[in-house]
């Protein structure tokens, strides 16, 4: 029995000394930032609200779709979510328009 306690806490030690060096010598390189500029920062976030605008679009053509194929029981709620649609395009288009401008201007400016 005594042997079988020693030979249980060796490997243990080992196994821990093992894994410890595992994690000390691991080469992978930890999570890597990117540096970006501001004018980069500026064409990474155009990129996403034209992402946004194009599911936005998508949104109220199938709600539209949903509302020429829908009985009268649901209209309102679907006028009321393309109202909400709708004026979540024009603020994006509008908040895409300064974002497109400070663009050029930053690129005009370099």
């Amino acid at each position: 029995m005594r042997l079988s306690i020693v030979v249980l806490i060796t490997t243990l030690i080992v196994g821990s000394v093992v894994i410890s060096l595992g994690f000390l010598t691991n080469e992978e390189p930890g999570e890597v930032y990117e540096i970006l500029t501001p004018y980069e920062k500026l064409e990474k976030y155009k990129n996403e609200l034209e992402k946004i605008s194009q599911y936005n679009l998508q949104v109220l053509e199938d709600l539209n779709e949903q509302i020429k194929n829908s009985d009268d029981v649901h209209l309102d709620q679907l006028n009321e979510e393309i109202a909400v649609i709708t004026q979540v395009i024009n603020e994006n288009k509008a908040e895409l328009e300064k974002v497109i401008q400070k663009l050029s201007q930053m690129n005009y400016d370099t």
